[in-house]
């Protein structure tokens, strides 16, 4: 099984016709995706590698008999906020915003909203979602020949705050022999629309999920609310953190790569994230090849 998508997911890209979201119809068709449909006002009656473009949302869902699941947002950062209401107002459930620099209260407004409509939002500033060998949503992978060799169907849920690294962890999973069933680039903003505590509830549901690893940086609260959820619901899953970043806790107030990543006080630091997740029993690794043996291990004490 897999969360949130599934081979038959299907999903419109908002923006299409524009340069980065024409790659990503065609990795994503490539891979095999659903895509019934883009959105560009203006534009209806042209297609993009065959999808047919509507001038909007509405239309879009329509002539689809209203049987589309999700939307990858790909419109500048100034329309990004329309684009999510466009879409949650006509009935789409999963939202990828791979957009970079939307406002924070735009980001808040939207999943204010998406939660009153029973609809998930992922990102902004983020590469998507994969089910190895079903489906993908977004960049992440990249062509599909590249994403089918570094995510194999297995197991292993992933979840973390880089895209790229969402792909480097797969990649090092795959190569250990231990498969994927489904990885999310949650994205690296300040606000996000699904945290890792959010997300851990349908990996909990997911039977054939076993494990868990995750990326994360300094900077936000989302390891400690990890951590929190862990504890207080008992989870079955194995968690296996890698902490980027250490060298910040000695330049406090510093911002690096992503937009989240500034450290703002002390439960900020990568020392305190790391001990408040090695209190909830989630391992965390030094470095990135040390996952798969993590794993293992933490799958074998599981088992007794």
């Amino acid at each position: 099984m897999s969360i949130l998508l599934t081979q038959d997911t299907r999903f419109i890209i908002q923006g299409i016709t524009g340069r980065e979201a024409i790659n990503l119809t065609r990795e994503n068709l490539d891979y095999g995706a659903k895509i019934v449909g883009g959105v560009t006002p203006g534009r209806a009656g042209r297609d993009v590698y065959g999808v047919p473009v509507y001038d909007s949302v509405r239309d879009a869902v329509a002539a689809n008999g209203g049987m589309i699941e999700g939307s990858i947002v790909s419109v500048p950062p100034r329309f990004t906020l329309d684009a999510m209401i466009e879409a949650l107002e006509n009935g789409i459930k999963l939202i990828v915003v791979v957009t970079e620099n939307v406002p924070r209260r735009q980001v808040a407004i939207a999943v204010e909203l998406a939660e009153l409509r029973g609809a998930r939002i992922i990102g902004p500033n983020c590469l998507g979602i994969i089910s190895p060998d079903e489906c993908k949503m977004g960049g992440v992978g990249g062509p599909a020949a590249n994403t089918r060799q570094a995510y194999t169907k297995g197991h292993i849920g992933v979840m973390s705050r880089s895209g790229g690294m969402t792909t480097e962890i797969a990649s090092t999973l795959t190569a250990a022999g231990l498969g994927q069933s489904t990885c999310v680039s949650i994205g690296g903003d300040a606000i996000v629309g699904t945290t890792y505590a959010e997300l851990m509830p349908f990996f909990e549901a997911d039977k054939e999920t076993h494990a868990i690893t995750i990326y994360s940086e300094p900077g936000g609260r989302m390891e400690a609310e990890l951590a929190e959820w862990v504890q207080e619901h008992e989870s079955r899953l194995p968690i296996v953190a890698f902490m980027a970043g250490r060298f910040m806790d000695e330049m406090k107030g510093m911002r690096f790569g992503h937009a989240g990543t500034i450290v703002e006080g002390k439960e900020d630091t990568t020392a305190e994230k790391i001990k408040r997740m090695e209190e909830a029993g989630i391992s965390v690794a030094e470095r990135i090849e040390e996952i798969p043996d993590l794993i293992r291990q933490s799958l074998a004490r599981k088992k007794r």
